[in-house]
């Protein structure tokens, strides 16, 4: 018993420092990474503080990855680095759909534009584990280069984006509850390894969710987006014109497909894409050139900008009869 009694505190002591070098660690490493934005809105004769937030370095070249609705309606403002050094930014390009944006730091004089910027070192949200260490590193409040810890609560969520007049799920949205406040929009989510997974984007609260945050993934799907928007200032995505949920087949139509859910339309938009090629509510998407849709999130996946104002085949369950409809999607515009 007393044995027992003396050997749990210095187990408990030993977790504890196991645990916060791991934080030190991270933070060691992050920190240099993440830069407190100070957002301004352009006004006659000079700039007005607009709002703040964060951002993650992402290449030595002054790129710069945030949360598109930290720089909504901004064309620039102050990026300040961990040491202290500050310099103007631009807005690079900004896409709400998925709320992440690039700016572009400017240093001035014959100052290199790599001097002090230290990028980044980007993981893969899809290998994390419920229950995984994460730490958020960000400027809540105003209060730069602030760091909390916590786990990964849950993955998979989706969080609804919208560019005001058009909606979209962001998918495999990751629920942490490290601690997260205003601010650290487009701050780090990383890992044990210092390797950043996410981009804080949303604080679930007060009062009816406290202790849960949001954080925009950093996966194959997304770093295609960060990489639009890097060479081009703007995601480009094809248009079809309809709502659509998850639902499962009926027996003989999946025995016959091979498949055990499609995506039936609930409504298409008059004299959209979708329309135009007779899609119709209550049929039942099952195939986009051959690749089978489950879900809204496969849908939005395959409406890249390779497939604008092409003919794209969908494979469709019509009143239990399966059919091949052509739809020529349009550019999708705010």
């Amino acid at each position: 018993m007393g044995v027992g009694s003396e050997a749990s505190p210095v187990s408990e002591a030993e977790a504890l420092d196991a645990y916060s070098s791991v934080v030190v660690r991270v933070a060691e490493r992050v920190l240099q990474s993440v830069a407190s934005l100070r957002v301004m809105r352009a006004v006659a004769g000079g700039r007005l503080p607009q709002g703040s937030g964060s951002a993650v370095v992402l290449a030595g070249d002054g790129y710069l990855l945030t949360s598109a609705h930290v720089v909504e309606g901004s064309n620039g403002g102050v990026a300040a680095l961990a040491d202290g050094r500050e310099y103007d930014f631009d807005v690079v390009g900004a896409d709400r759909l998925s709320d992440l944006a690039v700016v572009r730091v400017r240093l001035n004089g014959s100052t290199p534009l790599t001097a002090g910027l230290v990028p980044a070192v980007l993981g893969d949200a899809d290998t994390l584990r419920v229950g995984q260490l994460v730490v958020a590193v960000g400027s809540p409040l105003g209060y730069a280069g602030s760091v909390s810890a916590g786990v990964v609560s849950a993955v998979g969520r989706s969080l609804t984006a919208s560019n005001g007049r058009h909606a979209r799920l962001v998918e495999n949205v990751i629920q942490t509850d490290a601690a997260l406040h205003p601010g650290n929009s487009g701050g780090a989510l990383a890992t044990s390894r210092g390797d950043v997974v996410g981009i804080n984007t949303a604080v679930i609260g007060p009062g009816i969710g406290q202790g849960l945050g949001m954080a925009v993934p950093l996966n194959d799907t997304t770093k295609l987006i960060v990489s639009a928007l890097m060479h081009d200032g703007r995601v480009r995505r094809a248009y079809l014109g309809v709502a659509a949920g998850s639902r499962p087949l009926p027996p003989r139509a999946a025995a016959r497909l091979g498949l055990e859910t499609g995506l039936e339309v609930t409504s298409v938009v008059a004299g959209s894409p979708a329309a135009r090629a007779g899609l119709r509510p209550e049929e039942v998407i099952v195939a986009v050139d051959g690749t089978p849709v489950a879900g809204i999130g496969d849908l939005q996946r395959l409406m890249t900008a390779s497939r604008i104002d092409q003919p794209v085949r969908f494979t469709v369950l019509r009143r239990g009869d399966v059919v091949d409809v052509d739809v020529v999607p349009v550019e999708l515009r705010d």
